[in-house]
């Protein structure tokens, strides 16, 4: 995974560059078989505009630990668990053979408390299509839903899925610090190489607009 720069704030989410490489890389073992659905990537028309995303947006909520994960528009109903940083200061994944299974980043911000909080999962593993498989078919205003330990659920509202080059990750746009509560989903994406694995990330943005 990326590795998180030292300098930066990681207690609150200013991950100025955790790795997600870990997500991308040998699990991909079905792949030696001839043929394989790839996952859907994200169309140009799902991207940032530009302008940034709708300032308009729900209270922060204060912080508690998020324990599951749903996306209704793509099926997605998990749970999550805690993700820290290994002795090289890498993002650990979730383990790949609990293929409903996603993580967030614990040492951060709490998804609905304000700053950048950070989901992340598998897309397959070695027997087949995992937790945020169709991650990349995501839509702009599609709902994300993060059911958190004091009973709250923190409501997100997409506004941007992008899939972005491993050499050519942007961290301060994925990862940095933000003065609203933001959620980004991780997974991997843009094309497969049966060497490395896969060769980029698909990313979601979304802002909290609403809680129950």
């Amino acid at each position: 995974m990326r590795k998180v720069g030292r300098s930066g704030a990681v207690g609150d989410a200013a991950i100025a560059s955790v790795t997600v490489i870990a997500l991308c890389t040998g699990i991909g073992l079905l792949r030696s078989a001839s043929e394989i659905r790839t996952p859907p990537q994200p169309t140009a028309a799902q991207a940032s505009s530009g302008t940034g995303p709708d300032r308009s947006g729900a209270r922060a909520l204060p912080p508690s630990p998020p324990d599951r994960i749903r996306i209704p528009s793509i099926r997605v109903d998990a749970p999550l668990t805690g993700l820290r940083l290994d002795s090289a200061g890498r993002l650990e994944a979730p383990p790949a053979s609990r293929k409903n299974l996603a993580g967030w980043y614990e040492a951060g911000t709490a998804p609905g408390a304000t700053g950048t909080a950070v989901v992340a999962g598998h897309v397959d593993n070695s027997a087949g299509p995992a937790v945020f498989y169709d991650l990349g078919a995501l839509r702009k205003g599609s709902t994300i839903e993060v059911h958190r330990r004091d009973r709250s659920t923190a409501v997100f509202t997409v506004y941007a899925v992008e899939v972005f080059a491993d050499k050519d990750f942007p961290d301060r746009k994925v990862y940095g610090k933000a003065d609203r509560p933001e959620l980004r989903v991780i997974t991997c994406g843009g094309g497969y190489s049966r060497r490395t694995g896969y060769l980029g990330n698909v990313v979601v943005f979304a802002h909290l607009t609403g809680s129950r």
